[in-house]
């Protein structure tokens, strides 16, 4: 059996920027003094010209980033996602969502998968607080190939876009040969009838060894990612609920605000079902290893799999 190749969604948003910026002329990058751990600095080595290190002062570079995009350029601002969403939330909203400005925002080290940098960085709150803009497109990559078509959809997309992006290394479960993004299409990755899981970013690969582990059990669930939160493919979601009468959602995110809350309005429109969240049970996180962490948090395919039976016994 051929090695699972593991790669952090971060490296690949680094990749990506510097692989497009050819064809898209009008890219530039901002970032607020962490280009090495975002990963901007792939791209600040091949077009230094085209790199704007704005210092530790999230606010102002999404204040940079809205005038750039008000002359025509492309800006993606790159920052941790407590800083991107959180510290500077106030200049998102008026300066970048308000005004529908075409301004990418990269947010990196999002969840309890930081790690060691605890709490303070562990974010747990952007995708909520981001749902909140109006007009703002929300996109949780899976692994590399997903992040990487990803950005390129972000650049071909007018208006403002937040994408979330890990620290830590997953599993890339796509074929690049084979994969196709659409924004707002979320994507069937294995069929069930007995229960759905729906999964963003490095749940989803949770969420398919959950699906494995379920049908050892003789329980048959479908996985679905939801790679672009908002908008939400609510006709798919709606679908699985008919379907499957009962949905479970795993991410790597409050329970409060996220993928969970956005599936759970949808289905109360068109198809009322038990929802069940996977995620953070309304807590702050702590340091520790990033692997440890997330079986802490019962981000996992263990967790995934008992809620999931836990789901089909309210059937």
């Amino acid at each position: 059996m051929a090695d699972v190749i593991k790669k952090a969604t971060r490296e690949s948003y680094g990749e990506a920027l510097r692989d497009l910026a050819e064809e898209y002329p009008e890219l530039v990058v901002l970032d607020a003094d962490l280009a090495a751990a975002t990963k901007t600095g792939i791209f600040k080595k091949a077009y230094p010209d085209r790199f704007f290190d704005c210092g530790i002062a999230e606010a102002n570079m999404m204040g940079v980033a809205a005038g750039l995009a008000a002359c025509g350029k492309i800006p993606f601002a790159s920052t941790f996602a407590m800083f991107a969403a959180g510290r500077a939330f106030e200049i998102v909203r008026n300066s970048i969502g308000y005004p529908h400005l075409n301004v990418k925002i990269g947010a990196t080290h999002a969840g309890i998968s930081v790690g060691e940098d605890g709490a303070t960085h562990q974010c747990n709150e952007d995708i909520a607080l981001m749902r909140t803009i109006p007009g703002m497109t929300i996109i949780n990559p899976s692994d590399d190939v997903e992040a990487k078509a990803a950005v390129r959809a972000a650049l071909d997309f007018n208006g403002p876009v937040y994408m979330r992006f890990g620290r830590l290394a997953v599993p890339v479960i796509n074929d690049n040969a084979d994969y196709k993004f659409e924004l707002g299409k979320g994507i069937v990755l294995r069929d069930g009838s007995d229960v759905t899981i729906v999964a963003t970013g490095l749940m989803v690969n949770e969420a398919l060894q959950a699906a494995e582990a379920l049908a050892n059990g003789g329980i048959s669930a479908r996985v679905v990612n939801i790679h672009t939160i908002k908008p939400l493919d609510k006709e798919l979601i709606c679908k699985c609920a008919k379907e499957t009468g009962v949905i479970v959602t795993a991410e790597e995110h409050s329970i409060i605000g996220g993928l969970g809350s956005a599936v759970a309005e949808a289905v109360t429109e068109c198809c009322p079902v038990p929802v069940i969240k996977v995620g953070v049970n309304d807590e702050f996180g702590h340091s520790g290893p990033a692997v440890e962490l997330l079986k802490e948090f019962g981000l996992s395919a263990e967790n995934i799999a008992a809620k999931a039976k836990e789901a089909f016994s309210l059937k």
